[in-house]
């Protein structure tokens, strides 16, 4: 029997899920990794601003934030972000660069074997 909690995110727990059988399947390490750090607890989950996105990326680069995208600071280049949430400051400044926001389910079909892509958190 699996035990949840009312405070447990349903979807957190099938992202995970989906990560750790994609990993496997594909050997890739980064979603592997992706899905052992949404595994924490929310209060021990990465929090990026978008200015340290802004800092280690350059035009067209791929990012997955195992957690959530804050809004403090700006992009002045484009960049695809996957994340687990966003804030809606971070949505308005990363639409607002013409970059692209995915879910990390999205990114996982559409890079499978999780190459090319930058974590930050």
């Amino acid at each position: 029997m699996v035990r949840t909690f009312e405070y447990e995110d349903p979807n957190r727990m099938g992202i995970i899920q989906e990560l750790k059988e994609i990993a496997k399947k594909e050997n890739s390490g980064l979603w592997d990794t992706v899905a052992h750090a949404l595994l924490k607890s929310r209060k021990n989950r990465s929090e990026v601003n978008i200015h340290k996105i802004n800092k280690y990326t350059a035009n067209g680069d791929i990012v997955v934030v195992p957690g959530k995208v804050l809004g403090s600071g700006s992009l002045d280049h484009t960049v695809e972000i996957a994340a687990f949430k966003f804030t809606d400051g971070a949505v308005k400044k990363i639409q607002g660069s013409g970059s692209k926001i995915l879910s990390i389910i999205e990114l996982v079909k559409k890079n499978p074997k999780g190459s090319k892509i930058k974590l930050i958190g």
